[in-house]
């Protein structure tokens, strides 16, 4: 048979789009050098195991801060820089500690697994004791409303096991996370703990971020392992249950963060780029290693790969590790902010904050024309994992600049049927992430920033 391979082209309406042969050969040189020589895997274990949980605010942060500027500097950037912004500081305070007390008429001393949320406020000194009432969800408390003074209030929502995709079943279950306080509240109780968004087997707790709302009391707020969550809610179907819960969060002032930005020049269209990157904080239970330091050192990881085969791109590329998006989101605003009062124009961006694991695709919130573009270039990234370009995606750090220049936005797509067991938790360690699975995410992100740089 002919080989015919001079040139590929996908047929859309009305639209044709273009590669060629180099495009393959380019792909695969990035490819090639960064299952040889990649160093994510070696920068993951430095930023887990030196420096650990980063929350917004912490010494632990800065450090990271100093630990991204010296990276991006040895792997090769025109020019780095950082970018201040300031940053929420909640602290979690103390040991977390909830005791189930009493079951019915008996006096126990059952200790659970538990974390307060993310910008929860702590129990008054001495914890709280209360029964406890346990609810399905907001509709099952609406209809016990009148029961809810005095108590605390447990939201058992469990993930939806039929989902395919479990990132649709935390989305689904996150609203009981973040505004689950202020709605109890609202009838009269005095503190909350949920069932952890997870689908897990294991009993470790997950944190994350929560809200209140300030026209209502501030009560504190946490999560169970799921272990002791089903136990829990069984035993409060059967007989009045006591608890007794212990945080401490609390939050210091605002202080001083940095999102940290390595740049690639262009070559071409020096006033336009493209922003790749993901988020440097993490929650304080674990080292932080999926969520996101895989992010962290993929973007690393591109900047690196670009200069190592000689790419030298046509639009300048900003290589962003964001501060504060876990409880603040204030790392992203910034950058958007600056971003609009200069000349320069982004005309893309591109985060990984979904972990370290096998890459399938990408997510693009974007034109049905761009989409279609992108979504011609499968068969560029297919070898390395990409098998599909979602409708609809990217990330909360670039979701402001994306929202503000209507630029294409786009984020990583790994395998998460894992995620979940280990995020927002003390299980979020070096040793859960895979290296080959967190270079083939390193490799897929590249393959893609190059087809925008060339294409776009």
């Amino acid at each position: 048979m002919m080989k015919k391979l001079l040139l590929v082209i996908w047929m859309v309406p009305s639209m044709a789009f273009a590669q060629q042969p180099s495009d393959s050969l380019l792909i695969k040189q990035i490819s090639d050098n960064v299952l040889i020589n990649g160093k994510a895997y070696d920068l993951l274990r430095q930023l887990t195991k030196q420096i650990g949980g980063r929350l917004a605010g912490s010494p632990q942060f800065m450090k990271a801060v100093l630990w991204g500027q010296q990276a991006m500097k040895e792997m090769g950037a025109d020019t780095v820089y950082i970018q201040q912004c300031m940053v929420p500081h909640w602290v979690r305070g103390g040991k977390d500690v909830a005791t189930v007390v009493q079951i019915g008429s008996r006096k126990v001393k059952k200790s659970l697994s538990v974390t307060a949320l993310g910008n929860s406020l702590g129990a008054k000194p001495g914890g709280i004791t209360a029964p406890v009432l346990a609810v399905h969800d907001f509709a099952e408390l609406e209809a016990r409303k009148a029961e809810a003074k005095g108590k605390i209030v447990f939201f058992n929502y469990p993930f939806n096991p039929t989902y395919i995709i479990p990132g649709r079943a935390y989305g689904e279950s996150g609203v009981y996370r973040r505004n689950g306080a202020s709605i109890a509240a609202k009838y009269g109780a005095i503190g909350i703990i949920i069932r952890s968004l997870s689908g897990s087997t294991d009993n470790n707790a997950h944190t994350g971020v929560m809200a209140y709302n300030d026209s209502l009391p501030k009560i504190p707020a946490a999560a169970l392992g799921l272990q002791d969550a089903d136990s829990l809610f069984a035993w409060c179907q059967r007989m009045p249950v006591q608890l007794h819960l212990e945080t401490h969060g609390h939050f210091l002032s605002d202080t001083i963060g940095y999102n940290v930005v390595g740049v690639l020049n262009g070559t071409e269209q020096i006033q336009q780029y493209i922003t790749v990157g993901g988020h440097l904080d993490s929650w304080d239970e674990g080292e932080g290693a999926h969520d996101d330091g895989a992010g962290v050192v993929q973007t690393i990881e591109i900047l690196r790969a670009f200069k190592a085969v000689g790419y030298r791109p046509k639009h300048s590329i900003h290589f962003v590790l964001f501060a504060n998006e876990e409880n603040g989101l204030r790392g992203g605003n910034e950058y958007a902010r600056v971003a609009a009062l200069q000349t320069d124009q982004p005309i893309f961006a591109l985060e990984s904050d979904e972990g370290g694991f096998t890459p399938r695709g990408f997510g693009c919130s974007t034109s049905p024309e761009k989409l279609a573009m992108i979504r011609s270039w499968i068969p560029l990234l297919q070898p390395y994992g990409t098998d599909v370009i979602a409708a609809g995606g990217g990330g909360a750090d670039i979701g402001p600049l994306a929202r503000h220049f209507k630029i294409p936005a786009c984020g990583l797509m790994p395998d998460n049927q894992r995620y979940f067991d280990i995020h927002h938790t003390k299980a979020d360690v070096f040793e859960a992430v895979n290296k080959r699975e967190l270079l083939l995410g390193a490799i897929n992100m590249a393959g893609l920033v190059y087809l925008v740089d060339k294409y776009f």
